[in-house]
């Protein structure tokens, strides 16, 4: 549904990665079980999730080995690996030269987060859950000082980042300005803004527009932005983490584009 076939140039990673827990794994698995390579299972651990993990694994020949609970946390650094490891080819990033033959083959109007500079792998994951749960086609960040998907942001995303396609650019004003040319409309979250979450219109081709964690929107993407929301807050805080606010302000566009 995320993943519309077009022409694929990526960034290709000349290192193995690895992906830890059952959601991620099993989304790997699912998604590209051609590009796992091995598994480390621990023993004596059981779920219906890891069954099918297993025999996808051995519907594909992948090698799978047992080992204990100790060796998989320092293999992830003591992450919530809840049983299961796999070392597989990196996901593909896509970049902005890919945009105009993904654009072309979405065949509706698209439905963007734009994060503008994420550098928490934790915050980075969590919007990615947001996302594919909110039927997002694509998110799309700045290359340079912004993270990208690494083994915690898959591990955060419980598999989501297998799906939402993940668009790593050189310039992101310059590719926003492409895409309002391809009538995206963006929308900017600043706590400062006059405009309510709740008094805007969400639908047709859009982009949502975030910052990073502490200071917000960069200038010149502000500047780009088509209009200027605020999420009404009622308590003593003043802000969201970033993860929230998307998830808040995605539900909402999903709250009115299903009308």
């Amino acid at each position: 549904m995320h993943n519309p076939q077009f022409s694929q140039k990526h960034i290709s990673m000349t290192t193995d990665t690895t992906i830890f827990g059952l959601h991620a794994v099993h989304a790997l698995m699912t998604r590209r079980a051609s590009a796992v390579k091995h598994l480390m299972v621990q023993h004596a651990t059981e779920s219906e999730l890891l069954s099918d993990i297993l025999h996808i694994a051995k519907s594909h020949r992948i090698a799978i080995e047992y080992t204990s609970r100790r060796s998989l946390d320092h293999l992830t650094h003591d992450g919530n690996h809840q049983g299961v490891l796999a070392y597989c080819k990196p996901p593909r990033i896509y970049t902005e030269d890919d945009l105009k033959d993904w654009l072309a083959n979405l065949g509706i109007p698209p439905f963007l987060l734009i994060l503008d500079g994420i550098q928490d792998p934790h915050n980075l994951g969590a919007c990615f859950r947001s996302a594919d749960a909110a039927g997002v086609h694509a998110i799309i960040a700045p290359k340079d000082k912004a993270c990208g998907i690494t083994e915690v942001v898959a591990k955060v995303a419980s598999g989501a980042s297998e799906f939402v396609p993940f668009f790593q650019v050189t310039n992101l004003v310059r590719t926003m300005t492409f895409l309002k040319e391809a009538g995206v409309w963006f929308y900017g979250a600043v706590g400062e803004a006059t405009q309510s979450l709740y008094h805007t219109k969400l639908v047709g081709p859009i982009g949502i527009v975030l910052g990073q964690e502490g200071n917000g929107l960069r200038r010149l993407t502000r500047e780009s932005c088509d209009f200027l929301i605020h999420i009404p807050m009622h308590g003593a805080v003043s802000s969201l983490n970033v993860s929230v606010a998307a998830g808040v302000i995605l539900f909402e566009a999903v709250r009115q584009r299903m009308r």
